[in-house]
């Protein structure tokens, strides 16, 4: 019964060691405290127009859709000019959520221009653990366009939703004729691009899963497989490796250090994964229920990853909007549709309620009236809440961080009381913070853990693909 639990992805076989066919030393980044204000204001995602690129093209910096201040990296290192780079990440009904967020998040952190195209007849696209997203176009509409990168997202029937779409068959074929770079994650190796005839002569990974669909021969149980211009990666677990290895291919080694940097990856990493003070036990005899709040700046990631792995250990997650619409924008543009708005969430009790990070979404979090009043009772009521990123400021603000401790994202936490900088999760009692973005997989699977044990947390993790202690 247990190994149902792992949902979308059964349980992959033993992985064998990652094999580098390229260099990774851009994926091997050490931690620096670095400023926030690179993740706040969110990009405005373009449509691709129909002019082809010319070699003329003006140059970006880094990450230019962000603004900077006294503390941020584009000021304490020399700017990087940068030949503008286009990136077409396709989604369809089931794609899988992490994945195609993290590419995009991460891409456009580089100074990407990354089109998300929906290969269905809407822009709006509901993903593999039900996350809604919005496309910023129809692939019809990339069909004259010629890319730097073209990226696929795994998920199932994700991948075969788009391996069933003509113009992004076309669009990719083009791709690999041109020797231009492509990739494609989980499931979407096997399921979309050996149908296309993509794989050819290529070694190439995938998920666990589907590895028996791959050419005996040339499949590699990797984390990441580059061989020539295509790339290809294991699951969500793997996708943040996945996304730096086509930034360092796209822009170089020393910025996919430094976007790895930003999204706190480090070097060998052996970083506590959780530290737990007051220890006191989360059972409940109901599935748990947990509430996560939105805003416009809120940051994607963190939002998609929690909620797509808390849904496949069968919790009950609400996503509540604190905006006037359901539909908000992500700190790096992503457009994703709550499932109701915070006053109609509001007439429930939740097991537990958990804040997104991002600096412009938590301030927006922070100026709820009705989020307020609900972390207040949450906290009266002694129910558990928690918070990731710059978000563990807002529980401070509002007096509930007292006597506990927390950890938060590097730009804030010089600014709470009792931090723990040991680990990447801090649990205190009927509290729990992380730091954020490529800590919140351990930040999902800590609370999967307190709430089901840890059986059921091996059994998630490995659906992920996603390096996790056996004990």
């Amino acid at each position: 019964m247990e190994s149902m639990l792992c949902l979308r992805s059964p349980s992959p076989s033993k992985l064998s060691p990652f094999k580098k066919l390229t260099s990774t030393s851009a994926l091997k980044t050490t931690f620096s405290s670095l400023s926030f204000a690179s993740m706040t204001s969110p990009p405005q995602p373009k449509t691709p127009s129909t002019k082809k690129r010319s070699s003329s093209k003006p140059t970006k910096t880094l990450s230019p859709k962000t603004p900077t201040t006294s503390t941020s990296v584009q000021e304490t290192s020399t700017p990087v000019s940068l030949p503008l780079k286009k990136v077409l990440v396709p989604i369809g009904f089931g794609t899988e959520e992490m994945e195609a967020v993290i590419i995009v998040d991460v891409l456009r952190r580089a100074g990407a221009e990354v089109i998300v195209a929906s290969v269905e007849p809407q822009l709006e696209v509901e993903a593999a653990g039900g996350t809604r997203l919005v496309a910023d176009t129809s692939i019809s509409k990339c069909a004259n366009e010629v890319f730097d990168l073209v990226a696929l997202p795994g998920g199932m029937p994700g991948s075969a939703r788009l391996r069933d779409c003509e113009v992004l068959r076309q669009i990719t074929s083009k791709q690999a004729e041109g020797k231009r770079l492509y990739g494609a994650i989980c499931a979407a190796p096997a399921i979309t691009l050996l149908p296309w005839g993509l794989l050819r002569r290529k070694q190439m990974t995938g998920h666990p899963a589907f590895m028996d669909k791959l050419p005996t021969f040339w499949a590699v149980a990797s984390k990441i497989q580059v061989s020539g211009e295509l790339t290809t990666s294991r699951g969500p677990g793997t996708s943040f490796e996945f996304a730096l290895s086509l930034v360092d291919q796209l822009f170089g080694e020393s910025v996919a250090k430094e976007v790895g940097q930003l999204l706190l990856m480090q070097a060998d990493d052996d970083t506590q994964r959780k530290e737990e003070y007051n220890k006191v036990e989360w059972s409940f005899d109901h599935n748990p229920r947990v509430l996560l709040p939105i805003a416009n700046g809120s940051e994607e990631i963190e939002i998609v990853a929690i909620v797509d792995i808390l849904r496949r250990a069968k919790v009950d997650v609400v996503v509540a909007s604190i905006e006037k619409s359901v539909q908000i924008l992500a700190s790096r543009g992503i457009k994703i549709v709550a499932d109701k708005l915070i006053g109609d969430a509001a007439e429930s009790v939740y097991d537990l309620i958990i804040l997104p990070g991002g600096n412009a979404g938590a301030e927006r979090l922070h100026k709820s009236k009705v989020l307020k009043k609900l972390l207040q009772e949450q906290y009266t009521a002694g129910r558990i809440y928690g918070a990731v990123c710059s978000s563990p400021a807002v529980l401070h603000r509002q007096g509930l961080l007292k006597d506990k401790r927390a950890t938060a994202h590097p730009s804030v936490v010089t600014n709470l009381n009792n931090v723990s900088n040991g680990a990447k999760v801090v649990i205190d009692g009927k509290l729990i913070t992380s730091k954020g973005l490529s800590t919140v997989t351990d930040f999902a699977l800590a609370i999967v853990s307190k709430l089901f044990g840890h059986a059921r947390t091996r059994c998630v993790a490995e659906g992920l693909v996603f390096d996790y202690p056996r004990s």
